[in-house]
């Protein structure tokens, strides 16, 4: 073995305890925990409201005022795998990116303010390792907490409704097995979908000592860009927007599947935590953790 070998080899064992420490401790928080659990209740109240609503013989998610519902929420009393897509969509637009939204914004801000980010660098992690640890974390945060949302959804669905073939968005039948590969494919799609806020709270989380104030300024700005996306306005510059692209995981449930609009939400994802990710690595790098 080489001098080098001998040396990336400590340092990459290093790089995995560090990951592993940084995964036990997000995901044996209460917080966490709590999260999930709230993520995880959505999908057993969609199923329950459309089951009370449609035990009359109604259409789920037209109510008696004849309003509409969410993606595929009137297909679920038919097949109970629609609860997972229904779930999704009802979970993307806040529930889901308001979670990572703390959990990214608490990454560094919350070490700061407990003071054990300083004894985290004195260790032969170095910042730049660390950064992205605790992104990795964040980003592994994303798809646990998207398939708690997918495997609560499921198990309600076989509980409370049949299961079989499905009809597609565009009307062609699809076996369950290929539905299944679907759903979970869109679970997936979902979780990448949240890469760019995890990227911008942890950006967030770079600027401040307080981790409670970067939990509250990610999730504030969260909410500020899914308002400026249903203004019609600004109809220029909401393609632009992290979230402009996030319910077009429903395209993969289209016979043939639509790709132009995930493939420019995968993209924007990637340009967000680009950008964000590099803007959190020159502030972290520079930063003064003394103070």
């Amino acid at each position: 073995m080489s001098q080098a070998e001998a040396i990336r080899a400590p340092r990459l064992l290093w790089t995995f305890g560090l990951l592993r420490s940084e995964l036990l401790t997000t995901f044996r928080c209460w917080r966490t925990l709590a999260l999930l659990a709230v993520l995880a209740a959505v999908p057993i109240l969609v199923g329950i409201a459309v089951k009370i609503e449609t035990s009359d013989g109604s259409s789920a998610g037209r109510g008696r005022g004849g309003g509409g519902g969410p993606a595929f929420i009137s297909q679920i009393t038919n097949n109970g795998l629609f609860l997972v897509f229904t779930a999704l969509a009802a979970t993307l637009p806040f529930f889901l990116p308001m979670a990572i939204g703390v959990i990214a914004g608490d990454a560094i801000a919350g070490e700061s303010n407990s003071g054990t980010l300083r004894y985290l660098l004195v260790a032969p992690a170095g910042r730049t390792r660390l950064l992205l640890t605790k992104y990795a974390t964040v980003m592994t945060f994303c798809l646990v907490a998207t398939l708690v949302v997918a495997g609560s959804a499921l198990t309600v669905g076989a509980v409370l409704f049949p299961l079989g073939d499905l009809t597609t968005i565009s009307g062609t039948q699809i076996s369950f097995g290929e539905g299944l590969a679907r759903a979970l494919l869109i679970a997936l799609i979902v979780a990448v979908s949240l890469i760019g806020v995890a990227a911008l709270g942890l950006f967030v989380s770079t600027l401040t000592g307080s981790g409670i104030a970067a939990m509250a300024t990610t999730v504030g700005l969260l909410i500020t860009v899914q308002i400026l996306d249903q203004i019609p306005q600004l109809h220029a510059i909401q393609p632009y927007f992290f979230s402009h692209y996030w319910l077009s995981f429903a395209d993969l449930m289209r016979e043939p599947i639509y790709w132009d609009d995930l493939v420019k939400n995968l993209e924007l994802q990637a340009l967000y935590a680009a950008v964000f990710g590099s803007a959190a690595w020159a502030r972290f790098t520079t930063k003064d953790i003394t103070a």
